[in-house]
């Protein structure tokens, strides 16, 4: 699931804020194990009361507070190799393309949003190998 910012996105932002998915995420994040252990109490009871009161959530401010325990759950429930790969993996990826760029590849430019490369960068780093500095 991917969550949005608001502001520009608001419109899109407020797509999200639906009863379905605010139940999907919450059933999502229950399953996993992390509902009771990333939100405090008065986060879960805010999601359950926009859940069982609104079809759609249409204020900025409750918007916010939401998206806000979302990306929480979100980041809380992402796998340990897929936070690697999107810390160290795609920096990485962005620093190579730089550097590949300035000696002459032009085809280096793709490498910086590549998520086959990050995750093969971030592989390479997680392993321990020597190339990137690491041991």
């Amino acid at each position: 699931m991917k969550i949005v910012k608001i502001g520009a996105q608001q419109d899109s932002a407020f797509n999200f804020l639906n009863k379905t998915e605010l139940l999907k995420l919450k059933t999502k994040a229950m399953r996993s194990g992390v509902w009771f252990k990333a939100l405090q109490r008065i986060d879960r009871v805010l999601i359950d009361l926009t859940i069982k009161v609104a079809d759609t959530v249409r204020s900025p401010k409750l918007a916010k507070s939401i998206l806000s325990l979302a990306r929480k759950l979100e980041s809380v429930m992402e796998s340990g190799f897929s936070r690697v790969c999107r810390e160290i993996g795609l920096p990485l990826a962005q620093k190579l393309s730089i550097v590949a760029q300035k000696l002459g590849n032009t085809s280096a430019k793709s490498w910086a949003t590549d998520s086959a490369f990050a995750i093969y960068l971030a592989a390479m780093h997680f392993s321990g190998s020597k190339i990137f500095g690491s041991n």
